[in-house]
């Protein structure tokens, strides 16, 4: 046993197994730290590689129109409701979300509570100037955190000496937990073509965690995120960028469930 996997919290199986669907989506009916303890007892068992999926109204939307994205949720080792308007859904559907599995709230308490065990992390995302400042925000915040190593991808797509040349360099640092910052849906797509090639007991897609643990990322008011109004405070910041994410994906989304609960269109 290793000295790292002591005292892995039992966790709730029965949690686990509850699930819930959005226009064909599975999600799992947690919350944060249902997620740590389930993360743990995978570095615990030391057997294959799993990948967890957290996702939002963007993931669903874009899952719409590539089969592939739907696919890769869907065949997720765990897929969560980060997102107000998913909270919401699951409510609907009978379960006791109380919040929902915010991603850097996540990465933050995972590592918040699990410093003292050793865990080894790798960083895999986002540009060289942002990984730096974020190895330096959690060395301030963290300085018992294991950092296994990091890694900034080109903003293409890799050859395939860069991918093999990756996939050798994350394997030989032997993380417990692998960090991917890649954005959505390139991250989730990333861990399910890596998963059988990767040596990682759990990769989480984290999207923008990087840039606001980094500081080069500004994070909504806790009430935004708490009231489903992220999206607002993130359009006011990036109109050009992301004026379609939000008006567009959000209105989609809403004309879509609209369609499935009243039995006009079937998503599955």
């Amino acid at each position: 046993m290793d000295a790292h996997a002591e005292a892995v919290p039992p966790g709730n199986s029965a949690m686990m197994a509850l699930k819930f669907r959005v226009l064909g989506v599975t999600f799992f009916a947690v919350q944060i730290p249902d997620v740590i303890q389930q993360m743990q007892r995978w570095i615990y068992a030391a057997s294959g590689s799993h990948y967890i999926c957290v996702s939002n109204v963007h993931s669903i939307i874009e899952s719409q129109y590539e089969r592939y994205v739907k696919a890769t949720l869907n065949n997720s080792d765990l897929n969560v409701p980060d997102g107000m308007p998913v909270v919401w859904m699951g409510r609907l559907r009978g379960h006791e979300l109380s919040r929902r599995v915010y991603g850097p709230e996540l990465f933050e308490h995972f590592l918040r509570e699990t410093q003292g065990k050793q865990y080894k992390h790798f960083f895999y995302g986002g540009s060289s100037a942002t990984l730096d400042a974020l190895m330096t925000s959690l060395k301030d915040s963290f300085p018992e955190l294991q950092i296994a190593g990091k890694y900034s991808p080109p903003f293409r797509r890799l050859t395939p000496e860069e991918e093999s040349n990756a996939v050798e360099m994350i394997n030989a640092a032997s993380p417990d937990v692998l960090w991917v910052g890649l954005g959505c849906p390139k991250q989730e797509l990333w861990m399910r073509e890596h998963r059988d090639v990767l040596n990682v007991p759990v990769m989480v897609g984290i999207g923008q965690a990087f840039n606001i643990y980094a500081g080069t990322l500004k994070q909504a008011p806790r009430w935004m995120r708490e009231s489903g109004l992220e999206w607002l405070f993130r359009l006011c910041l990036e109109p050009r960028r992301l004026w379609m994410r939000y008006l567009v994906y959000n209105t989609l989304f809403l004309y879509y469930v609209l369609l499935e609960f009243f039995g006009l269109k079937s998503f599955e």
